[in-house]
């Protein structure tokens, strides 16, 4: 269970601008385009308000090819497409076949706590330019 902590201007702006952005911001992205905004803000304190909303259960941290972390707000179970050429990232929210955890299951005898299915190629931005 997170701990009960206090409100925290910086923290809502932080989470609102993950929730605004569909781009999977990294923390480099926000801490550029929160710094003229908050002057103050360092990258230790950016961080530390992003650890708070994972601890929130507000935002999740996904990895993709770049090895970067990338920070989501949508919770609800989805799937990503990461651009080839682009790098841009876009939620996929068409169900999948669900029963995989099952069979990964049965087939190894490992337990399941969590997936992620990352789907590569080029957008369609990319293939009209």
């Amino acid at each position: 269970m997170a701990k009960k902590r206090r409100a925290s201007a910086q923290r809502e702006r932080i989470y609102s601008l993950i929730r605004e952005n569909n781009n999977h911001p990294t923390a480099l992205w926000l801490f550029d385009h929160l710094k003229n905004e908050f002057p103050a803000l360092s990258l230790g304190n950016l961080y530390r308000n992003l650890n708070i909303l994972m601890e929130e259960n507000r935002i999740r941290a996904r990895i993709f090819r770049d090895g970067v972390e990338h920070f989501d707000a949508v919770l609800k179970r989805h799937h990503h497409f990461i651009c080839d050429q682009c790098t841009g990232i876009t939620d996929i929210m068409i169900p999948l076949d669900e029963n995989i955890v099952e069979v990964i299951q049965r087939k190894t005898s490992h337990t399941v706590n969590s997936h992620t299915i990352q789907f590569y190629g080029i957008c369609n931005k990319c293939k009209k330019e």
